[in-house]
């Protein structure tokens, strides 16, 4: 008997339980891939059911269906659980998630002109991600990868800012921990010109390069307020796009 199988044999089932629960979704299947006695214990109810509500906090499938709309929604979700059981759900919720963030891929790049957005469809995809019901941990998974867009991971920060309301250290942290804190953008807008002795100066163009973790630790204020408020009063245009090399912080 190798030493692998006498530990397995020697570890109390509540132990193991415990270490599985611990684990994230991708060390839950590597681990099940160990043995078959890891297999079934990482394929239980008990640890998938602890994924899915850590995953989806907000979701309580313990509640009592109501004859509302809510209520035949939350419904079908005890039939797919009654069919599908913790895991087929988890992953059922999980392929959903992913088709939606696909749709805000497909929707932000199809208004990338020249490699910048301008800045009402990009706050247009940051609402349709409070719509779409993304959590902090679908926002990690799908916008906050270093393989994608600079401008996806833009949007995820954003919404985690204005919709999830997360401390600016949970984000920050989360950042690093995917390791995007130093990819940068360049947001660009134009400013209406002022007013000086009774006549209006030429419009202002201002640009900044900034770093998503400036951004997340609030280094970058008025860059935050023009992202924040678009389009509006003052602001004439606002546009954004991967940093560019003419595009130097101040």
């Amino acid at each position: 008997m190798n030493s692998s199988a006498s530990l397995q044999n020697s570890l109390p089932d509540d132990i193991a339980l415990k270490i599985a629960l611990s684990l994230q979704v991708s060390d839950v299947c590597s681990l099940g891939s160990c043995s078959r006695f890891w297999r079934e214990l990482c394929g239980s109810d008990h640890v998938w059911e602890a994924l899915y509500r850590d995953r989806w906090p907000a979701i309580d499938l313990d509640e009592e269906s109501s004859a509302d709309e809510n209520g035949n929604h939350h419904l079908h979700q005890q039939l797919d659980l009654n069919l599908m059981g913790w895991r087929g759900l988890y992953v059922h919720k999980h392929n959903e998630m992913a088709r939606k963030a696909a749709s805000i891929f497909n929707y932000v790049e199809s208004y990338l002109a020249f490699e910048a957005i301008e800045v009402g469809y990009y706050l247009k995809a940051v609402e349709d991600l409070s719509a779409m019901q993304f959590g902090f941990k679908d926002v990690q998974m799908f916008f906050l990868r270093p393989n994608i867009n600079v401008l996806f991971n833009l949007i995820g920060l954003h919404y985690c800012f204005s919709k999830l309301d997360l401390p600016a250290e949970c984000v920050a942290e989360a950042l690093s921990m995917c390791r995007i804190s130093e990819r940068q953008v360049c947001v660009r807008w134009w400013k209406l010109g002022r007013w000086f002795y009774g006549f209006r100066l030429s419009d202002e163009s201002l640009c900044r390069n900034v770093t998503l973790g400036d951004l997340a630790t609030s280094k970058e204020e008025e860059v935050l307020r023009v992202l924040h408020r678009g389009a509006i009063h003052e602001v004439l245009r606002v546009q954004i796009s991967a940093a560019k090399p003419e595009c130097t912080p101040w």
